[in-house]
C-alpha cells in the first residue's frame, strides 16, 4: 500500500522557519517525481516545489529564494525547508508522488502550516 506521510507543520511567526518532511514507500520514491503542494482556505491547490529522481527542482515564484526542496534517497524522504515565512504561506501542505507515464499520482493527507502576523 502506498503511503506518503507528512510531518513538520505547525504554528510559526512571520519571518520564522519550518521544515516539512514526507516519507514514502521505497517502491514509489525510487521512480517518482516528488513534490509539495499547498492549499489555502478558499483557494485552489498549487505547486510549491518539486524534485525529480535526478534532483532537478522547480519552485513556485512566490517561494523562490525562501524554500528549498531536497530528497534523501536512503530514507525515502523529501524535505521542504521554509525560511522567511509569511502569513500568505499559511496553508495545508501536501506531499505528492507522481510519474504520469504510468499513471502514478499519490497524495499524502497534508500538514497544516500557520504563519501568524
Amino acid at each position: 500500500q502506498v503511503q506518503l506521510v507528512e510531518s513538520g507543520g505547525g504554528l510559526v511567526q512571520t519571518g520564522g522557519s519550518l521544515r516539512l518532511s514526507c516519507a514514502a514507500s521505497k517502491s514509489i520514491f525510487s521512480i517518482a517525481t516528488m513534490g509539495w503542494y499547498r492549499q489555502a482556505p478558499g483557494k485552489q491547490r498549487e505547486l510549491v516545489a518539486r524534485i525529480t529522481t535526478s534532483d532537478s527542482t522547480n519552485y513556485a515564484d512566490s517561494v523562490k529564494g525562501r524554500f528549498t526542496i531536497s530528497r534523501d534517497n536512503a530514507k525515502n524522504t523529501i524535505y521542504l525547508q521554509m525560511h522567511s515565512l509569511k502569513p500568505e504561506d499559511t496553508a495545508v501542505y501536501y506531499c505528492n508522488a507522481q510519474r504520469p507515464i504510468i499513471g502514478m499520482d499519490y497524495w499524502g493527507k497534508g500538514t497544516l502550516v500557520t504563519v501568524s502576523s
